[in-house]
């Protein structure tokens, strides 16, 4: 079959779906039984989704052939994962420049059961400890107030903002997790879903993937053609992810591996590949640099990235932040060399330990703990409190046995912890700075500072128009109660200043 053209290998490969009882008999599926070719030329992917089918009805994992290249064209069919899977050293070809689908994963890895709407809560409190109903099992819930809006952001990506929402873990008896708190109060809950949480932890492992990048108009439509995982207690490790022909345009991609609506994913000792920045006209009206990401995490919980790297330079500016995410809970880098930590619409406690961190540095929103511990951040700021959705975490930042290297050493100022307070926007929730920041162990190699140069600054200006008591904020705006800076040095012998606003930060206390 060698010599086939795709569309005789797609039609044999259709004839093979008909084909009952074509697992091999030594306990595991090949693609190669319901007629993958492997060659990098003929269209593997109807073969690839027959082979997963089969082996979901049938309980057996599945196997790539090593060696072999398997071509995946821009059909929209999904191969979905129920069982383990082996990818090996075969390498996979996905052809991104024409597609039927472009939000169409190559890859699902689905739960055994289907998710459920739970009816009989009509509300719910911060830190209610009980649902008050019976569930099948484990879960992981979605509640959602239609009625209120938050998350409204500001600046050239403005929006009307989304849904109150969040995700939590609850047991059989509607118990839910301690370490998965429910932050909001819901006054009406108008959708209750249930995820059933899989005993059996799946493992997908192994696989080179190659994309071939989308020539897509430069918009917002973005493209997740990769593996999707949407189901809980699930192991990916050794994927590597690599991407080619990316040229002077192009649509963003949402993510290669995709983590939504599901808890306890372990991604580890993967390689991935940040995308090439290309910019667009934001709702605003106005040029904006479109994000673009390798690896993302949505509505999901316990979600851990665990000596993963990058195959593009952490600090070249050309390639977008690797990472994003949105209302997740309890997020892990631990040994990881990435660009970026992102936190856009929400994290609640996230730790970051034993990593390198480039360019953009640790962006987010939220509650709870954010731990930094054993890392290298090289970016101007250590914390960017995200701007656009009211540089707010309610909590606080705990930093221990850290190097801030500002701007990669490139003479930037160097700032702990920078934001924007826009006072006069509703964000449809009040703002607010961590309660307390702990530096405990912070080597800051300040050696190439500007030539204007009073020290590393613990705050931005947040607000440069917040300089007297005559300001009145339309949106008040809570600022840090207290700093902890012990074993704080500094490569230019400077001691670390409050920073240009001192009237907006007067009342901290600076403890060392």
């Amino acid at each position: 079959m060698k010599n086939l053209c795709p569309c005789i290998v797609s039609a044999a490969a259709a004839a093979m779906l008909a084909l009952e009882g074509a697992a091999a008999p030594r306990g595991y599926v090949t693609y190669e039984q319901f007629g993958a070719v492997g060659d990098g030329k003929a269209d593997d992917q109807a073969a690839i989704v027959a082979a997963h089918r089969e082996a979901n009805k049938k309980g057996l994992p599945v196997r790539a052939g090593d060696g072999r290249t398997y071509y995946i064209g821009g059909g929209a069919s999904v191969a979905v994962i129920k069982t383990d899977v082996d990818f090996g050293t075969a390498k996979f070809v996905i052809d991104d420049r024409k597609l039927d689908d472009c939000r169409a994963p190559v890859f699902r890895v689905d739960p055994s059961r289907k998710s459920f709407v739970v009816k009989g809560v009509a509300t719910l409190a911060s830190g209610q400890r009980g649902l008050g109903v019976a569930l099948p099992g484990p879960c992981l819930m979605e509640v959602q107030d239609n009625t209120v809006k938050q998350y409204i952001r500001y600046g050239r990506n403005q929006n009307n903002g989304t849904a109150q929402r969040e995700v939590f873990l609850a047991d059989a008896s509607g118990e839910v997790d301690p370490r998965t708190p429910i932050i909001w109060d819901y006054k009406s809950v108008t959708r209750l879903r249930a995820y059933p949480v899989d005993a059996r932890t799946l493992v997908v492992k192994g696989g080179h993937f190659t994309t071939i990048a989308n020539q897509a108009e430069s918009k917002y439509v973005y493209h997740a053609r990769g593996i999707a995982v949407r189901r809980s207690n699930v192991r990916i490790e050794g994927v590597r992810h690599y991407v080619t022909g990316e040229g002077d345009h192009g649509a963003p991609y949402g993510s290669f591996v995709g983590v939504s609506f599901c808890a306890n994913v372990t991604v580890s000792n993967c390689l991935f590949t940040a995308h090439k920045t290309y910019s667009t006209i934001g709702s605003a009206g106005k040029p904006v640099s479109m994000g673009s990401y390798d690896i993302s995490a949505n509505n999901a919980v316990n979600v851990s990235f665990v000596d993963c790297r990058q195959t593009t330079d952490i600090n070249d500016r050309r390639y977008w932040g690797l990472f994003g995410s949105n209302y997740c809970k309890n997020l892990l880098y631990d040994g990881c060399e990435f660009s970026r930590f992102d936190a856009h619409m929400g994290v609640a406690n996230a730790t970051v330990r034993n990593s390198r961190l480039g360019y953009m540095g640790i962006n987010a929103i939220g509650f709870g703990t954010f731990l930094v511990e054993n890392t290298t951040v090289c970016c101007p700021n250590f914390f960017n409190l995200r701007d656009d959705y009211g540089s707010t975490w309610k909590g606080e930042f705990v930093v221990r046995n850290c190097t801030f290297v500002p701007g990669n050493g490139n003479g930037a100022q160097g700032t702990l912890v920078h934001g924007v307070s826009t006072d006069w926007h509703d964000f449809g929730y009040p703002c607010e700075m961590p309660r307390r920041i702990v530096f405990d162990g912070l080597m800051i190699d300040d050696s190439r500072h500007p030539e204007k140069y009073d020290g590393p600054r613990i705050f931005s200006a947040f607000n440069s128009k917040n300089k007297g008591p005559e300001y009145v904020e339309k949106f008040p705006y809570k600022v840090t109660e207290e700093v902890v800076l012990r074993n704080v040095t500094t490569a230019s012998g400077k001691d670390v200043v409050l920073g240009p606003n001192k009237y907006m930060f007067r009342d901290v206390k600076i403890r060392k």
